[in-house]
Protein backbone atom coordinates (compact mmCIF):
# COMPACT_ATOMS: atom_id res chain seq x y z
CA UNK A 1 0.00 0.00 0.00
CA UNK A 2 1.30 3.48 -0.86
CA UNK A 3 2.19 5.61 2.19
CA UNK A 4 -0.33 8.31 1.24
CA UNK A 5 -3.17 5.82 0.82
CA UNK A 6 -2.15 4.04 4.03
CA UNK A 7 -2.25 7.25 6.05
CA UNK A 8 -5.56 8.26 4.49
CA UNK A 9 -7.01 4.85 5.38
CA UNK A 10 -5.75 5.17 8.96
CA UNK A 11 -7.36 8.60 9.27
CA UNK A 12 -10.66 7.39 7.84
CA UNK A 13 -10.87 4.39 10.15
CA UNK A 14 -9.83 6.46 13.15
CA UNK A 15 -12.57 9.00 12.43
CA UNK A 16 -15.17 6.24 12.08
CA UNK A 17 -14.15 4.49 15.28
CA UNK A 18 -13.88 7.69 17.28
CA UNK A 19 -17.38 8.61 16.11
CA UNK A 20 -18.63 5.25 17.41
CA UNK A 21 -16.80 5.79 20.69
CA UNK A 22 -18.79 8.97 21.25
CA UNK A 23 -21.85 6.84 22.02
CA UNK A 24 -22.92 5.49 25.40
CA UNK A 25 -21.08 2.16 25.22
CA UNK A 26 -17.80 1.72 27.07
CA UNK A 27 -14.84 0.63 24.91
CA UNK A 28 -11.15 0.04 25.61
CA UNK A 29 -8.76 2.95 25.09
CA UNK A 30 -8.19 3.61 21.40
CA UNK A 31 -5.56 5.54 19.48
CA UNK A 32 -4.04 5.85 16.02
CA UNK A 33 -1.45 3.19 16.82
CA UNK A 34 -4.28 0.72 17.42
CA UNK A 35 -5.71 1.50 13.98
CA UNK A 36 -2.32 0.96 12.35
CA UNK A 37 -2.07 -2.45 13.98
CA UNK A 38 -5.56 -3.41 12.77
CA UNK A 39 -4.81 -2.29 9.23
CA UNK A 40 -1.54 -4.21 9.23
CA UNK A 41 -3.51 -7.29 10.32
CA UNK A 42 -5.86 -6.97 7.38
CA UNK A 43 -8.72 -4.75 8.54
CA UNK A 44 -8.45 -2.46 5.53
CA UNK A 45 -10.79 -4.94 3.86
CA UNK A 46 -13.59 -4.71 6.44
CA UNK A 47 -15.41 -1.60 5.28
CA UNK A 48 -15.43 -2.79 1.69
CA UNK A 49 -17.10 -6.09 2.50
CA UNK A 50 -19.84 -4.66 4.64
CA UNK A 51 -20.83 -2.17 1.98
CA UNK A 52 -23.68 -2.81 -0.43
CA UNK A 53 -21.37 -2.59 -3.44
CA UNK A 54 -19.02 -5.35 -2.26
CA UNK A 55 -17.77 -7.57 -5.06
CA UNK A 56 -16.75 -11.21 -5.12
CA UNK A 57 -13.12 -10.09 -5.00
CA UNK A 58 -13.83 -7.90 -1.95
CA UNK A 59 -15.24 -10.90 -0.09
CA UNK A 60 -12.44 -13.17 -1.28
CA UNK A 61 -9.85 -10.75 0.10
CA UNK A 62 -11.11 -11.50 3.61
CA UNK A 63 -10.87 -15.30 3.35
CA UNK A 64 -8.07 -17.69 4.23
CA UNK A 65 -8.72 -20.36 1.57
CA UNK A 66 -8.17 -23.48 3.63
CA UNK A 67 -7.37 -27.16 3.11
CA UNK A 68 -6.15 -28.99 6.22
CA UNK A 69 -7.47 -32.48 5.60
CA UNK A 70 -4.76 -35.09 6.22
CA UNK A 71 -5.55 -36.81 2.92
CA UNK A 72 -5.01 -33.65 0.83
CA UNK A 73 -2.88 -34.50 -2.21
CA UNK A 74 -0.48 -32.59 -4.45
CA UNK A 75 -3.31 -32.07 -6.93
CA UNK A 76 -5.61 -30.80 -4.18
CA UNK A 77 -3.05 -28.24 -3.00
CA UNK A 78 -2.38 -27.14 -6.57
CA UNK A 79 -6.11 -26.59 -7.12
CA UNK A 80 -6.39 -24.66 -3.84
CA UNK A 81 -3.54 -22.35 -4.85
CA UNK A 82 -4.89 -21.86 -8.36
CA UNK A 83 -8.26 -20.84 -6.89
CA UNK A 84 -6.55 -18.46 -4.45
CA UNK A 85 -4.66 -16.76 -7.27
CA UNK A 86 -7.82 -16.56 -9.39
CA UNK A 87 -10.10 -15.09 -6.71
CA UNK A 88 -7.54 -13.11 -4.71
CA UNK A 89 -8.02 -14.73 -1.30
CA UNK A 90 -6.34 -13.26 1.77
CA UNK A 91 -4.14 -16.35 2.02
CA UNK A 92 -3.96 -20.05 1.39
CA UNK A 93 -3.90 -22.09 4.62
CA UNK A 94 -2.27 -25.52 4.41
CA UNK A 95 -0.54 -27.98 6.71
CA UNK A 96 3.20 -27.37 7.28
CA UNK A 97 4.21 -30.20 4.98
CA UNK A 98 2.68 -28.34 2.03
CA UNK A 99 4.01 -24.84 2.76
CA UNK A 100 7.02 -24.98 0.45
CA UNK A 101 4.97 -26.39 -2.43
CA UNK A 102 2.18 -23.86 -1.92
CA UNK A 103 4.67 -20.99 -1.85
CA UNK A 104 6.04 -22.17 -5.19
CA UNK A 105 2.54 -22.45 -6.67
CA UNK A 106 1.65 -18.94 -5.48
CA UNK A 107 4.90 -17.21 -6.42
CA UNK A 108 4.12 -13.87 -8.05
CA UNK A 109 0.38 -14.08 -7.27
CA UNK A 110 0.45 -11.78 -4.25
CA UNK A 111 -1.38 -14.39 -2.15
CA UNK A 112 0.61 -15.40 0.97
CA UNK A 113 0.83 -18.86 2.48
CA UNK A 114 -0.59 -19.45 5.95
CA UNK A 115 0.07 -22.59 7.95
CA UNK A 116 -0.96 -24.17 11.26
CA UNK A 117 1.26 -24.78 14.29
CA UNK A 118 0.71 -27.38 17.02
CA UNK A 119 -2.30 -28.45 15.02
CA UNK A 120 -4.95 -29.60 15.78
CA UNK A 121 -4.55 -30.44 19.49
CA UNK A 122 -2.21 -27.70 20.72
CA UNK A 123 -0.68 -30.16 23.18
CA UNK A 124 2.95 -30.01 22.04
CA UNK A 125 5.64 -28.09 23.94
CA UNK A 126 6.20 -24.34 23.40
CA UNK A 127 9.73 -24.74 22.06
CA UNK A 128 8.52 -27.39 19.62
CA UNK A 129 5.77 -25.06 18.39
CA UNK A 130 8.29 -22.24 18.03
CA UNK A 131 10.60 -24.48 15.98
CA UNK A 132 7.69 -25.64 13.84
CA UNK A 133 6.78 -22.01 13.17
CA UNK A 134 10.35 -21.04 12.25
CA UNK A 135 10.70 -24.05 9.95
CA UNK A 136 7.42 -23.23 8.20
CA UNK A 137 8.45 -19.60 7.82
CA UNK A 138 11.77 -20.73 6.33
CA UNK A 139 9.74 -22.71 3.78
CA UNK A 140 7.67 -19.67 2.82
CA UNK A 141 4.83 -19.21 5.34
CA UNK A 142 3.86 -15.56 5.86
CA UNK A 143 1.13 -16.21 8.45
CA UNK A 144 0.95 -18.86 11.19
CA UNK A 145 -2.15 -20.04 13.06
CA UNK A 146 -1.12 -21.73 16.32
CA UNK A 147 -3.29 -23.80 18.67
CA UNK A 148 -3.12 -22.97 22.36
CA UNK A 149 -2.49 -25.58 25.04
CA UNK A 150 -6.17 -26.18 25.80
CA UNK A 151 -5.52 -28.50 28.72
CA UNK A 152 -3.35 -25.90 30.48
CA UNK A 153 -6.08 -23.30 30.04
CA UNK A 154 -8.75 -25.59 31.46
CA UNK A 155 -6.42 -26.37 34.37
CA UNK A 156 -6.23 -22.67 35.23
CA UNK A 157 -2.58 -22.25 34.24
CA UNK A 158 -3.00 -19.05 32.24
CA UNK A 159 0.69 -18.18 32.60
CA UNK A 160 1.66 -21.39 30.80
CA UNK A 161 -0.86 -20.62 28.06
CA UNK A 162 0.54 -17.11 27.63
CA UNK A 163 4.13 -18.38 27.53
CA UNK A 164 3.14 -21.00 24.95
CA UNK A 165 1.58 -18.35 22.73
CA UNK A 166 4.49 -15.94 23.19
CA UNK A 167 6.99 -18.56 21.99
CA UNK A 168 5.23 -18.74 18.61
CA UNK A 169 4.51 -15.01 18.45
CA UNK A 170 8.22 -14.25 18.89
CA UNK A 171 9.16 -16.78 16.21
CA UNK A 172 6.67 -15.16 13.86
CA UNK A 173 7.40 -11.51 14.59
CA UNK A 174 11.16 -11.87 14.32
CA UNK A 175 10.43 -12.77 10.69
CA UNK A 176 7.68 -10.13 10.18
CA UNK A 177 5.02 -12.84 9.99
CA UNK A 178 1.46 -12.57 11.36
CA UNK A 179 0.51 -14.87 14.24
CA UNK A 180 -3.08 -15.98 14.82
CA UNK A 181 -4.02 -17.88 17.98
CA UNK A 182 -6.61 -20.67 17.78
CA UNK A 183 -8.41 -20.96 21.11
CA UNK A 184 -10.81 -23.80 20.10
CA UNK A 185 -14.02 -22.20 21.35
CA UNK A 186 -16.09 -25.40 21.11
CA UNK A 187 -14.12 -26.86 24.02
CA UNK A 188 -14.24 -23.78 26.27
CA UNK A 189 -16.62 -22.02 28.61
CA UNK A 190 -17.20 -18.31 28.05
CA UNK A 191 -14.85 -17.55 30.94
CA UNK A 192 -12.15 -19.71 29.36
CA UNK A 193 -12.67 -18.01 25.99
CA UNK A 194 -12.09 -14.63 27.62
CA UNK A 195 -8.98 -15.85 29.45
CA UNK A 196 -7.59 -17.34 26.23
CA UNK A 197 -8.12 -14.05 24.42
CA UNK A 198 -6.47 -12.09 27.24
CA UNK A 199 -3.47 -14.45 27.17
CA UNK A 200 -3.23 -14.01 23.37
CA UNK A 201 -3.34 -10.25 23.67
CA UNK A 202 -0.77 -10.20 26.47
CA UNK A 203 1.54 -12.43 24.43
CA UNK A 204 1.49 -10.02 21.49
CA UNK A 205 -0.57 -12.04 19.00
CA UNK A 206 -2.04 -10.38 15.90
CA UNK A 207 -5.33 -12.32 15.80
CA UNK A 208 -7.44 -14.61 17.91
CA UNK A 209 -9.18 -17.41 16.02
CA UNK A 210 -12.17 -19.54 16.98
CA UNK A 211 -11.47 -23.07 15.86
CA UNK A 212 -9.34 -25.71 14.20
CA UNK A 213 -12.33 -27.20 12.41
CA UNK A 214 -11.52 -30.56 14.01
CA UNK A 215 -13.39 -30.16 17.31
CA UNK A 216 -17.09 -30.73 17.95
CA UNK A 217 -18.08 -27.27 16.74
CA UNK A 218 -16.84 -24.28 14.80
CA UNK A 219 -17.30 -20.54 14.77
CA UNK A 220 -20.44 -18.87 16.09
CA UNK A 221 -21.42 -15.22 15.93
CA UNK A 222 -21.76 -15.16 19.72
CA UNK A 223 -18.18 -16.37 20.15
CA UNK A 224 -16.92 -13.80 17.66
CA UNK A 225 -18.73 -11.02 19.52
CA UNK A 226 -17.27 -12.17 22.84
CA UNK A 227 -13.76 -12.40 21.41
CA UNK A 228 -14.04 -8.95 19.81
CA UNK A 229 -15.28 -7.45 23.08
CA UNK A 230 -12.36 -9.03 24.94
CA UNK A 231 -9.52 -8.02 22.62
CA UNK A 232 -11.00 -4.65 21.71
CA UNK A 233 -9.51 -2.91 18.72
CA UNK A 234 -5.98 -4.20 19.15
CA UNK A 235 -6.26 -7.62 17.49
CA UNK A 236 -7.91 -9.18 14.48
CA UNK A 237 -10.55 -11.86 15.04
CA UNK A 238 -10.74 -14.87 12.71
CA UNK A 239 -13.83 -17.06 12.38
CA UNK A 240 -13.12 -20.60 11.26
CA UNK A 241 -14.94 -23.91 11.18
CA UNK A 242 -18.46 -24.34 9.88
CA UNK A 243 -18.67 -21.28 7.66
CA UNK A 244 -20.76 -22.72 4.82
CA UNK A 245 -21.52 -19.71 2.64
CA UNK A 246 -21.80 -15.97 2.34
CA UNK A 247 -24.61 -15.63 4.88
CA UNK A 248 -22.47 -17.33 7.53
CA UNK A 249 -19.52 -15.15 6.53
CA UNK A 250 -21.59 -11.98 6.73
CA UNK A 251 -22.87 -12.93 10.19
CA UNK A 252 -19.30 -13.43 11.39
CA UNK A 253 -18.14 -10.06 10.08
CA UNK A 254 -21.13 -8.27 11.54
CA UNK A 255 -20.25 -9.86 14.90
CA UNK A 256 -16.69 -8.51 14.69
CA UNK A 257 -14.57 -10.89 12.61
CA UNK A 258 -11.85 -9.47 10.37
CA UNK A 259 -10.90 -12.73 8.67
CA UNK A 260 -12.66 -15.97 7.71
CA UNK A 261 -11.04 -19.37 7.49
CA UNK A 262 -13.01 -21.65 5.18
CA UNK A 263 -12.67 -24.46 2.69
CA UNK A 264 -15.62 -22.99 0.76
CA UNK A 265 -13.98 -19.71 -0.21
CA UNK A 266 -14.84 -20.19 -3.87
CA UNK A 267 -18.48 -20.77 -2.97
CA UNK A 268 -18.57 -17.60 -0.87
CA UNK A 269 -17.02 -15.55 -3.66
CA UNK A 270 -19.42 -17.00 -6.21
CA UNK A 271 -22.42 -16.33 -3.99
CA UNK A 272 -21.20 -12.76 -3.55
CA UNK A 273 -21.30 -12.36 -7.32
CA UNK A 274 -24.84 -13.75 -7.50
CA UNK A 275 -23.94 -17.27 -8.59
CA UNK A 276 -26.13 -19.94 -6.95
CA UNK A 277 -24.01 -22.83 -5.69
CA UNK A 278 -25.58 -26.17 -4.76
CA UNK A 279 -24.34 -29.07 -2.67
CA UNK A 280 -21.26 -27.57 -1.04
CA UNK A 281 -20.49 -27.85 2.67
CA UNK A 282 -17.65 -26.48 4.76
CA UNK A 283 -15.08 -29.03 5.82
CA UNK A 284 -11.42 -28.83 6.71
Amino acid sequence: MQNGNYNQLIDQITDLVMAKLSGDEVYPSFCRADVERIVDAGAERIGIVLGETATAHDWASLIDHTLLKPEASYADIKKLCDEAAQYGFASVCVNPGWVKQAAEFLKGSGVPVCTVIGFPLGATLPDVKAYEARRAIFNGAREVDMVINIGKLKSGDDCAVEDDIRAVVEAAHENHVLCKVIIETALLTDDEKVRACVASKNAGADFVKTSTGFAKGGATANDIALMRKTVGSALGVKASGGVKGIEDARAMFEAGATRIGASVGVKIAQEASGVKVEGSTASY
